[in-house]
């Protein structure tokens, strides 16, 4: 991957957003293990939070999810490489936005610590108050984490073959 690809906009590129779409931006890019008791700063106590793996609907839980990627992984970062906002009509829903990120880690029980990067986007949506109370992530578990895994990568890649035939 070319090196301008992990880099993410300036800032001042984002100064179309809405404000609570930036607030999200910063919060994620500058995430250390650390912020996760403060979650609440970002997210409702009654949120939903879905990705291939976890689908919850309070603060905490989501708050657990972030612990064990921090238990889990070496360094784990966010950039967001691209970010689209809505913000709806009185009487609407409010503000939505779909940030596309590149998620960097390695993994702690690898010897290799070999660098990996996954690519997704998040969708999210704020209440009256500026807080995340929906945050849908979506991102190829297979070809972004499976495929990679070595038996389980060979099963993977066979059977995306045999599917394309």
């Amino acid at each position: 991957m070319n090196e301008a690809a992990t880099v993410a906009p300036k800032v001042s590129l984002r100064n179309h957003l809405h404000v609570h779409t930036r607030n999200a931006i910063a919060w994620f890019e500058g995430l250390k293990h650390a912020d996760v008791a403060r979650m609440d700063e970002l997210y409702s106590a009654h949120t939903y939070f879905k990705d291939p793996f976890n689908e919850v609907h309070r603060l905490r839980d989501v708050q657990a999810i972030f612990e064990h990627m921090f238990h889990r992984l070496n360094s784990p970062r966010f950039v967001v490489t691209q970010a689209f906002d809505h913000a709806s009509e009185p009487g609407d829903q409010g503000v939505a936005c779909v940030l596309t990120w590149e998620f960097h880690f390695t993994v702690k029980t690898d010897n290799s610590a070999k660098p990996w990067v996954i690519l997704g986007a998040s969708h999210l949506r704020f209440d009256a108050q500026g807080l995340v109370n929906h945050h849908r992530d979506y991102w190829d578990a297979a070809e972004e984490l499976y495929e990679r895994i070595p038996l389980l990568g060979a099963l993977m890649r066979w059977l995306k073959r045999q599917a394309t035939r």
